[in-house]
């Protein structure tokens, strides 16, 4: 491989600069060539390139030369590209140079740009406000039609995804309460014995467990795990185009992706919370027997005692406002995904956040609307 070069010579009108040799990426001198070609022509006001003796140019050589042209130009001389071949020619357009503006930081005071940044969150929780409540009514509309004509109802895709939110999602449903459920009734007989009162540890239990945890611990975890495989394939199925290709054929995305899977975890979310409760309240048994030497006959009639029909139901009844709190918002952004796998990133992320963050606030409002109607 020929070495770029060049040479340098002056005419009647103009400082002439002919290059030769191969400039292209492989050259170890490409770069080197260039910086010097740049650096001999740079106070010149009138300067002619003569290409014609280039035998191999690519990308990166046509590039760096119009850089070269670029920078001679800025600092106000007059170039000429002169003797390239038609194919060199092509590539020198392709491969034009562009200069990127560089934007100064701009100066000013700490707490303007923190009050900014929460203004900016407020505006964005407004925006998603706005949003939630317009998918909302979509989802609602399409839900009527197919009430109102049940054959076109998906009922295939409501049962699988019933499949794959409550039933493949036990396991883990199941344990994580169980587990909860042991620690609470160990920290409740830890704390209460102190005081001659560690079979109060079964009322907390129950309560605790029926009213709370196991509806908040399941809906979290649904968030994290449905919620995000929902956001996840509706953000992929966006990506692909398919759900334009929906559109073109006539059928509705939200009655198609959106009212299956909602419908699904609105029947799998109660289903889930039920076995939590059981879950949950068997791991505090078998703590309450084992580490607070309580026998089985205590432990029932004080679970008796402690709880109610309407502490069972409580629980219950938080848990279809819950699941259709996550599958709106998991919908919502997963129609949301742009046409980059960064974005279908960003928007699972969001849709985890936003649904854990949903959850906990509709439990604090039920929470509070339990207590003041007594139930």
């Amino acid at each position: 491989m020929i070495e770029p070069s060049f040479t340098q010579g002056t005419t009647a009108q103009a400082l002439r600069f002919g290059l030769g040799g191969c400039w292209v990426i492989s050259a170890p001198a490409l770069e080197a060539t260039a910086t010097q070609l740049e650096a001999a022509a740079r106070n010149a006001q009138h300067i002619e390139i003569d290409l014609g003796e280039i035998i191999a140019l690519d990308t990166a050589g046509a590039w760096l030369i119009d850089r070269m042209r670029c920078a001679i130009k800025a600092h106000g001389g007059d170039v000429r590209l002169v003797g390239a071949r038609r194919e060199h020619d092509i590539l020198l357009g392709a491969a034009h140079y562009r200069p990127f503006d560089v934007k100064p930081p701009v100066q000013g005071s700490l707490l303007v740009e923190r009050l900014a940044d929460v203004g900016e969150t407020v505006a964005d929780a407004g925006r998603d406000l706005y949003r939630g409540v317009s998918f909302l009514g979509e989802v609602m509309s399409a839900l009527v039609r197919l009430i109102l004509n049940p054959a076109r109802m998906r009922s295939t895709s409501v049962v699988y995804h019933i499949d794959s939110f409550a039933l493949r999602g036990l396991p883990i449903i199941a344990l994580i309460n169980f587990l909860v459920g042991c620690i609470v009734a160990q920290q409740g007989i830890f704390q209460l014995q102190r005081f001659g009162a560690a079979t109060f540890a079964v009322d907390l239990i129950g309560i605790l467990v029926l009213r709370e945890l196991a509806v908040l611990l399941s809906s979290i975890m649904v968030a994290g795990r449905s919620g995000s495989a929902i956001t996840a394939e509706l953000g992929s199925m966006k990506m692909r185009e398919e759900i334009g290709a929906l559109r073109v054929m006539g059928l509705d995305p939200i009655e198609v992706l959106v009212v299956p899977r909602l419908l699904a975890l609105l029947v799998a979310l109660p289903l889930l919370t039920f076995v939590a409760d059981m879950a949950a309240i068997l791991g505090g048994m078998v703590v309450s027997i084992t580490y607070g030497d309580f026998s089985m006959d205590v432990f029932f009639d004080r679970l008796q005692n402690a709880i109610k029909l309407n502490t069972f139901l409580v629980g219950l009844i938080k848990a279809p406002f819950m699941a259709l709190v996550i599958a709106m918002i998991s919908a919502m952004e997963g129609l949301a995904v742009k046409g980059s796998a960064e974005s279908l990133g960003r928007c699972v992320t969001a849709s985890v956040v936003k649904s854990i963050f949903m959850v906990i606030v509709v439990d604090g409002l039920f929470a509070m609307f339990f207590a003041a109607i007594q139930y």
